[in-house]
């Protein structure tokens, strides 16, 4: 039995919205100082859509297929559907992850809520309870 699924194989060789969006709405970040991973995304956000969403990774395989998968998942969607993104979801779609790389699909869900936090704390207007 392989270590990784297709899919965690498939999203870390080739991720998909890799890179930076300079005038982000949002950007989120966070690091496990255990495994070393940091992850930060960018989100950019019209009429209450994530019409754009790019993530910088650093960190194994795992943390890697966990970012772009996130980013997948919550792209052209509502802002409300992407703030309801678990780490479960993102671990599904990949077809699973190791036990011990879970925290790496916590660490997707983690900055995708500080990047909408960050989005929030910009446009005050847009939240809603």
């Amino acid at each position: 039995m392989a270590l990784y699924s297709e899919k965690v194989m498939d999203h870390f060789r080739n991720p998909r919205n890799v890179g930076v969006i300079e005038d982000a709405d949002g950007v989120g970040e966070v690091g496990n100082a255990k495994c070393g991973d940091i992850m930060k995304i960018y989100l950019k956000i019209e009429n209450g859509i994530v019409e754009d969403v790019k993530f910088e990774t650093f960190g194994c395989a795992s943390a890697v297929a966990s970012s772009s998968m996130a980013t997948e998942l919550i792209k052209g969607k509502p802002v409300s559907e992407a703030l309801k993104l678990t780490n479960q979801a993102v671990a599904e779609a990949l077809d699973g992850l190791p036990a011990y790389k879970m925290h790496c699909s916590v660490l997707a869900e983690e900055a995708i809520r500080n990047a909408l936090e960050d989005y929030y704390k910009k446009h005050p207007e847009e939240k809603k309870d």
